[in-house]
């Protein structure tokens, strides 16, 4: 719960200030102290009757009613001043600064315990403990450098890591963003970064709330949480980038199908992000050049103008956007002539525009009007002036925050001279500008934003047979199901299944053959990788081979009995699904076979699945282009590829009780996709 005390306090208590700016509370106090707050200031001090000018009370006990009470002492003091702040001084928020709680011991634990249950008692917002605080527009409640500038339409950034705050802010500050507001959560104990994510959803007007959220995540608790609010965010205009550190998993999961393998933990929170229309980073500078981008308005197509005066970088740019699949048209025409005669002799407008290291401000202002006015198939312009130490560029960049101020199209500053041109940066910056400093860093922040699929929520509805699959579900405890239940599942869900038998003895084996016909396939029945112990034998042309075949299977160690199928070709494919647990259930897709592991080329979404995600998940296979037919195959029909990735998410949506599902391979001829082998597990 995040009260209005914790964004907008009237008064602020600091508990544990001190007159040593190097110490939390001594800077934390300082920084409070330089901020905009104009509430009254209360310190805490045992040992000072003033404190950096305020007045110091001695006891928390003798302070008067508080909204906020930001602590900065030993964690074993921290109890008794949160019961004094929210029992006796009516305090509505309270942020601990302070470590030493769960994170360090099982004494720390229990205090931290104790400290919950009176600020949830008492119905009061907390951050911490263990974090470096909160700003807000209102005031500065951290202790840590640097401190940002203020402004209510920058940056929202909530981090789970203190120190991390401080090197990503250091980086952004860099590229001249502002900040709505910061939170770091520390221990989470009561307060998390999903809840201050729906305190900033559900508070958020467009045009008049930070535009832009910046996440630094090292868990998610409720994943279903963030993509609720990450999702209403973006349906209501905001735009969020996130990094999730810890994506490496310490040896391998113990799987016990193909889909178990080839599902990571961070392939969840992939999918999740995705979902969500979170745009997912991996390092600081890749969040803050991404969050930068988004503080510009999308270009409305993919058509790139860009203007230099360096040829290297605008090469390096232009390969960039190309791999991110953007494109930088040629210009030409009598518009493109008539701007040419502009510039100086040896310039170029093909583009990227070339006007040379000795171009003007004046050239640049023709160059930016062209684009804007004249080339009407550009959605957007990036600009990239340095500086090579000889003369100003104040003049050039005054131009750039001119267009970037009054034109439709986004314009995009690489002030590429961080050392040479660093006065006159911090002056683009001054005026409200944000720039960029490195191209291919920029260029992979733009391409990731225009190819971002968004946040979904359009999910086809499908017919199923549900008193089938409840009454499989029911009757099956934790495990694989049978062969014959999984064909009934599959059939209940509306996806259709080949012709096959489970047999057990020769007299069996006759009957059922009749019906299948040969050639046919059997597998063994029992053991769960059925390549992998010879369990699979192909084109059983008569009888007499069928009963070869049937005695080798059932020597096959766990062997419980034999499966019979009519011997089909065609492309293999492979759907799978394994349930995430609070993340919900991944499926996946690729090529099928025995070569699913090994290539590894495959897709995911979680379920359910738009046609959107389902479109994204199949063009995005290395395989695809394969579909389209090649030597003379038949090609994949991937509308229909895709309807089974979308039924299988529903299915796996409404029942979240399936725990993993092969269907590989999946046959494709013609008009027809088969799971020709199928497996699903249980788990209740």
């Amino acid at each position: 719960m995040i009260r209005k005390e914790l964004i907008s306090p009237r008064s602020i208590a600091v508990i544990g200030a001190s007159e040593d700016v190097h110490k939390p509370g001594g800077a934390l106090l300082a920084n409070l102290l330089r901020s905009s707050f104009n509430g009254d200031i209360y310190v805490v001090n045992p040992k000072a009757d003033t404190v950096q000018g305020i007045k110091s009370y001695h006891k928390a006990e003798d302070l008067p009613d508080v909204d906020l009470g930001i602590l900065a002492i030993p964690a074993h003091l921290c109890e008794e001043a949160v019961r004094i702040l929210c029992e006796d001084k009516h305090c509505g928020a309270i942020i601990i600064i302070s470590a030493g709680f769960g994170e360090n011991s099982a004494e720390g634990a229990q205090i931290e315990k104790n400290i919950i249950k009176i600020v949830r008692d008492h119905n009061a917002s907390m951050i911490g403990p263990n974090c470096v605080g909160v700003m807000t527009p209102y005031y500065t409640g951290m202790f840590s450098q640097p401190v940002p500038k203020l402004d209510k339409m920058g940056i929202d950034f909530l981090s789970g890591s203190g120190a991390t705050i401080v090197f990503i802010l250091e980086a952004a500050m860099q590229l001249g963003l502002k900040f709505a507001s910061v939170f770091s959560v520390g221990n989470s104990a009561v307060t998390d970064i999903e809840d201050i994510l729906e305190y900033l959803d559900e508070t958020y007007v467009h045009g008049q709330s930070s535009p832009v959220k910046m996440l630094y995540l090292e868990s998610i608790k409720d994943p279903q949480k963030l993509l609720k609010h990450a999702r209403s965010l973006y349906n209501k205009g905001a735009r969020i980038v996130a990094i999730k550190s810890g994506r490496s998993a310490e040896g391998s999961r113990a799987a016990s199908s193909h889909t178990g393998a080839l599902a990571s933990p961070d392939d969840a929170v992939d999918a999740l992000f995705e979902k969500a229309g979170i745009l997912r980073c991996f390092g600081r500078e890749e969040l803050v050049t991404a969050a930068a981008v988004l503080m510009y308005p999308k270009p409305a197509g993919r058509n790139i103008a860009i203007v230099t005066h360096a040829g290297g970088p605008a090469v390096m740019l232009t390969d960039t956007l190309s791999e991110n699949k953007l494109s930088i048209p040629h210009i030409e025409g009598p518009k493109a002539e008539e701007l040419l005669s502009k510039l100086y002799l040896g310039s170029s407008v093909g583009n990227p525009i070339d006007f040379l290291a000795t171009g003007t401000a004046k050239q640049l202002d023709d160059i930016l009007n062209a684009c804007e006015n004249d080339f009407d198939f550009i959605d957007a312009i990036c600009v990239i002036f340095g500086c090579p130490g000889l003369n100003t560029v104040q003049d050039v960049y005054e131009v750039i925050y001119k267009h970037i101020q009054t034109s439709k199209k986004p314009i995009y500053p690489l002030l590429t001279s961080i050392h040479n041109a660093e006065k006159e940066i911090k002056y683009f910056q001054s005026l409200g500008g944000i720039s960029f400093s490195e191209e291919v860093v920029f260029g992979k922040a733009l391409g990731k934003y225009m190819n971002q699929l968004g946040a979904t929520a359009d999910y086809p509805e499908y017919r199923m047979d549900t008193k089938t699959i409840d009454r499989i579900i029911a009757e099956n405890g934790d495990g694989y199901l049978a062969p014959a239940d999984v064909k009934a599942l599959l059939e209940a869900a509306g996806v259709e299944c080949v012709k096959e038998y489970v047999i057990h003895s020769e007299d069996e084996l006759k009957a059922k053959a009749e019906k299948v016909g040969f050639p046919m396939v059997m597998k063994v029945v029992g053991p769960v990788h059925k390549s992998d112990v010879g369990g699979v034998i192909l084109n059983i042309k008569d009888l007499a081979q069928a009963y070869e075949s049937f005695g080798r299977i059932m020597k096959i160690q766990d062997a419980t009995g034999a499966l019979i199928q009519p011997m089909l070709k065609g492309f293999e494919l492979y759907i799978g699904a394994h349930n995430e647990g609070a993340f919900g259930t991944m499926v996946l897709c690729g090529m099928g076979g025995t070569m699913v592991e090994m290539i590894a080329d495959t897709s995911h979404a979680l379920a359910p699945i738009s046609r959107e995600e389902a479109d994204r998940m199949v063009s995005s296979l290395k395989c695809s282009k394969l579909f389209k037919g090649f030597r003379g195959a038949k090609p994949v029909n991937e509308d229909i590829f895709k309807e089974r990735i979308m039924r299988i998410g529903a299915l796996c949506a409404a029942y979240p009780q399936i725990a993993e599902m092969d269907l590989n391979p999946l046959l494709c001829d013609g008009d027809r996709i088969l799971p020709i082998d199928a497996r699903i597990r249980i788990k209740k």
